[in-house]
This record gives structure tokens, C-alpha cells and sequence, in this order.
């Protein structure tokens, strides 16, 4: 029997546009830019899922074929937004608005190891956000978003929730459960 560790999830949520509060931009900004990477590559969003997810045991897409990433890329309505300091990828955050009708889910969102601590994450959690509100006006047939969620969990950056209450979210649910314990697979096999 494999060992478990008990989890908690906690979702929340933003039910206006209003409810957004930016960050500050890092005072360092010259160099930090955020853009869409508008061409589906199942590479680069393996590449930002990993690096990104390494040390927080992100583990549920690893398995995923080329073929799935490039399906789950070119749906309508997902979009990925990644963050630069002088042209270096530093993080990335994921929406999805083609699960469910006037909602989007932030998937994924968080940086690099390197670049955590240096006011990066609020920036970009502010503009991705601000980007989820307004993304029915980059897709043809989405109507106007409703409502803005993600999840967070106990094994995730320690600052997480923290950040994401601080740009407007709301807890509207927990839970903990038991899942089963894995280690942190690191950016490449070993790491």
C-alpha cells in the first residue's frame, strides 16, 4: 500500500471584474513583459508546466501525449500568457474558458524557481486575471466571462493563496483528502 499525505484544496473565485486588485508592477519592470504565446505548442506548455510545477508535485499532465497537448492547446477559449525578464521565460498562467459557459478557470499559474520572491507572480497573476475577464473579446462565440476561478493546495508555493486572495480571490470552497504521496519529479529525470 503506497503512503498518502492529506491534502487541502481550496478554490476560489472572482465574480466581477471589479473584484480584480492589481499588484504593483515589480520596481524592476524595464525588463519584465508579459505576451500570449498564440501558436499551440505542446513543447513550450510542457516545458512551462514542468519547470514551473517541479517543486510543487504538479504531476497530472506528465503522462500526457504530444497529441493531447496539441488538442487541449487549439480548443477555443484556452489561452497561455508567460511572463519575461529580459526575454527569459520567468512563469506563465493558463486560462481556460471551454469547460463551462461565462467561466474561466485559471488552470495553472506560477514562475520559475528562480524568479519567485521578486514581485513577478502579482504582476502577472493582475494582468492574466484582467486577461480572463476580457477574454470573450479575443474568441468569436464565448460569451462575456461571469466568473474567475482557480485551486490551490497545500503541497503548492507556500505565498500561493496568499497572492491570490491579495489579487481579489475568495475562498468559496475547501476540502482535504487524502492523495497518494509522490515526489516532486523535478524539471528532468534526477533533478
Amino acid at each position: 500500500m503506497s503512503a498518502t499525505v492529506d491534502v487541502t484544496t481550496w478554490y476560489l473565485e472572482q465574480t466581477s471584474a471589479a473584484d480584480l486588485v492589481p499588484a504593483r508592477v515589480p520596481e524592476d519592470s524595464a525588463g519584465i513583459g508579459v505576451e500570449r504565446a498564440e501558436v499551440p505548442s505542446p513543447e513550450f506548455s510542457r516545458f512551462l508546466y514542468t519547470a514551473v510545477g517541479a517543486d510543487n508535485t504538479w504531476v497530472d499532465r506528465l503522462p500526457w501525449t504530444y497529441e493531447k497537448w496539441q488538442r487541449f492547446l487549439e480548443r477555443p477559449g484556452i489561452e497561455t500568457w508567460v511572463a519575461y525578464e529580459r526575454g527569459t521565460p520567468a512563469g506563465f498562467i493558463e486560462l481556460d474558458a471551454a469547460s463551462e459557459a461565462g467561466v474561466v478557470e485559471i488552470s495553472y499559474f506560477g514562475l520559475l524557481p528562480a524568479f519567485r520572491g521578486h514581485g513577478i507572480g502579482g504582476h502577472l497573476l493582475s494582468y492574466g486575471t484582467a486577461r480572463a475577464w476580457d477574454l470573450a473579446s479575443r474568441w468569436e462565440g464565448l460569451p462575456p466571462t461571469e466568473r474567475v476561478w482557480l485551486h490551490t493546495c497545500s503541497l503548492d508555493g507556500a505565498y500561493a493563496r496568499a497572492n491570490y486572495e491579495r489579487r481579489g480571490f475568495r475562498v468559496c470552497r475547501t476540502e482535504t483528502k487524502p492523495e497518494p504521496q509522490v515526489a516532486p519529479p523535478g524539471p528532468w529525470p534526477g533533478a
